[in-house]
């Protein structure tokens, strides 16, 4: 009688720490290193940078999640890129930060050539669509806001070419009235956290701050019907925790990990 009871309280012990584990998952996976495919499971949506998998890699991570995407930059293109020769006169200036170069929507062999990407990502990868970053270049605090209009007409061209495919805009939230109807959903960083670049200490944003942005995100999932996707950034379980306990009311899918997005996240 002693040893089934025993039994039974190691099996619910099990049992309850499993779906802990699961409850606390992120939905959604951001990494742009290598990994193997057949790890990878029970996402909503995997983004990953497509140079490091083939074709068949991409189809097992489509039958094991729901939504896989690549890595695109609409913004800029830094060295590292394939296409970096073929774009690099035709830029606007250089991103000191980033040591990358502006790209120009509005120049012809810029805007063939990253619609050339898009194509590869649907055909030769077999993605289910691509995450654009640096979307918000095209905003009033980027550098070039005179080229939202490029930036629109791009985006209606891919949906013409390929309506099925799904967008996932990063940040840009004050140009999703001219984007919103081109896109899948939207993903905001740090909404919750608000990592140091200069001490490069992972820490949670000023609360009230963190208030006033979900409610900005509440407003525009509302009048854009858009879903938002949470990209924050944690190192210990413990800032985690504190991570999940903010962003689980919102209902929005998430995604916490390490700040560079180059491996699977792991916490201290």
């Amino acid at each position: 009688m002693q040893r089934i009871n025993l039994m039974m309280m190691v099996f619910s012990f099990l049992l309850g720490s499993g779906i802990k584990a699961q409850d606390q998952k992120n939905d959604v996976l951001f990494c742009y290193g290598d990994f193997y495919p057949e790890q990878i499971k029970n996402y909503s949506v995997v983004v990953l940078e497509g140079l490091h998998f083939s074709k068949k890699d991409i189809q097992i991570l489509k039958e094991n999640n729901e939504t896989v995407l690549g890595y695109i930059s609409l913004g800029e293109v830094n060295k590292d890129a394939a296409y970096y020769d073929s774009l690099k006169e035709f830029t606007l200036g250089k991103n000191e930060i980033w040591d990358s170069y502006i790209l120009d929507l509005e120049n012809k062999q810029t805007f063939n050539k990253l619609l050339d990407l898009f194509e590869e990502a649907m055909i030769t990868k077999g993605l289910d669509g691509l995450f654009l970053d640096n979307v918000d270049n095209y905003g009033p605090y980027g550098p070039t806001p005179e080229k939202k209009p490029a930036l629109v007409n791009f985006l209606s061209k891919v949906k013409e070419r390929y309506p099925e495919m799904y967008l996932l805009q990063n940040a840009g939230v004050f140009i999703i009235e001219d984007t919103h109807r081109y896109i899948d959903g939207i993903a905001i960083e740090s909404v919750a956290t608000n990592y140091n670049f200069t001490t490069h200490n992972y820490r949670l944003r000023n609360k009230k701050e963190f208030e006033e942005q979900v409610q900005h995100l509440k407003a525009i999932e509302e009048e854009y019907d858009v879903p938002i996707i949470l990209i924050e950034y944690a190192d210990t379980h413990r800032l985690r925790d504190k991570v999940l306990d903010r962003i689980k009311p919102s209902g929005w899918s998430y995604f916490i990990g390490q700040i560079k997005l180059q491996k699977i996240p792991v916490f201290n």
